[in-house]
């Protein structure tokens, strides 16, 4: 089976899992948008990741279809203090996901940071302590991980190993 693990938003990334091995781990891509040069998710970009692993990955094109794939994304909210584009905005990065798993057939599951933080033992811990469990449990990917912006790589990699060990 290969599970998406991805952490939504234009500074998120996408983890694909197999097997609870690492296949490959993607900053999420972004494209500019309008005049004001804000970024935002290219979903073309999103869509052909999904389909690079898909078919290195899989036998045959109706895997997908033979529950073979899992999409996880953490499903997060607006929160106080947070401004009406950024929700926006996010909300929109979210919505192409959406769109995307559907459009290609995959599942899509949802988990709650909160849920999946537990599981590692990462509430009321510093962004970093993701990267830090990550590279605890994966030694090997480290130096994908060496900067402390990559801690959204990690999240997206945690999302994944949570599905694999739980199934929700």
């Amino acid at each position: 089976m290969i599970i998406f693990g991805i952490d939504p938003g234009v500074s998120g990334a996408i983890c694909a899992l197999k097997k609870g091995k690492i296949i490959e781990v993607y900053e999420m891509p972004t494209m500019i948008d309008g005049k004001k040069n804000k970024r935002q998710v290219n979903g073309s970009e999103v869509a052909n990741i999904f389909k690079h692993v898909l078919r290195e990955n899989l036998k045959t094109p109706d895997a997908i279809l033979q529950d073979e794939v899992k999409v996880v994304v953490e499903h997060v909210t607006a929160m106080p203090g947070q401004g009406v584009t950024s929700m926006f905005n996010f909300g929109q990065s979210f919505g192409v996901i959406k769109g995307i798993c559907a459009a290609l057939k995959m599942p899509i599951y949802f988990v709650r940071p909160m849920k999946w933080k537990k599981y590692f033992n990462l509430i009321k811990t510093n962004k970093d302590a993701s990267r830090t469990k990550v590279i605890e449990i994966y030694p090997n990917i480290s130096d994908k991980l060496s900067k402390k912006k990559d801690s959204n790589k990690a999240d997206a990699i945690l999302i994944a190993r949570y599905f694999s060990d739980t199934q929700l």
